[in-house]
């Protein structure tokens, strides 16, 4: 187990780099900060508060890198080579699609999964015949509604009070 403070800041920040991409500045700046956070623990004694998550993030890279035909990446992190972003959002940030949109002003138009991956569950989709069949259950359920709607309701029964 590490004795010092540099020794634990050192292994902090390198599974932070392990799993981030950082340049070189970055990567002394985030030794100091959390070798300066680590004393301020040790002399205090006390918890640090975490930096506020209101704060926007600016993007890792634009709209366009980020949303390929084969593959999308995360906006926040870097981490791409996926096929769809809701499961990684959700893992690894605690934020559902709608809140990523708004965070990064992410038009509703654009789907958060690869261009190819879409198209490819589009026409399995449309071999397998499902939209014909969802349509079929549609309209079971509305003419089943509908009925529902035209039939007289029956009245109530009402409870005879024993005297």
């Amino acid at each position: 187990m590490p004795a010092t403070l540099v020794e634990l800041a050192a292994n902090i920040v390198s599974s932070h780099a392990s799993v981030n991409e950082m340049t070189t500045e970055e990567l002394l700046q985030e030794i100091q900060k959390v070798y300066a956070a680590l004393q301020q623990l040790e002399v205090s004694g006390t918890t640090l508060e975490a930096p506020a998550d209101s704060e926007k993030k600016a993007p890792t890279m634009s709209l366009k890198k980020a949303f390929q035909a084969d593959q999308v990446y995360c906006l926040i992190c870097g981490r791409g080579g996926m096929k769809t972003l809701a499961r990684h959002l959700a893992q690894a940030h605690g934020l559902k699609p709608g809140e990523y949109r708004k965070q990064f002003n992410i038009p509703s138009s654009q789907p958060l999964t690869a261009k190819n991956f879409s198209e490819g569950r589009k026409k399995m989709a449309q071999e397998r015949g499902l939209a014909e069949n969802l349509a079929k259950a549609r309209a079971v359920r509305a003419a089943k509604l509908k009925a529902e709607k035209a039939a007289p309701k029956k009245p109530g029964r009402t409870a005879k009070k024993k005297v």
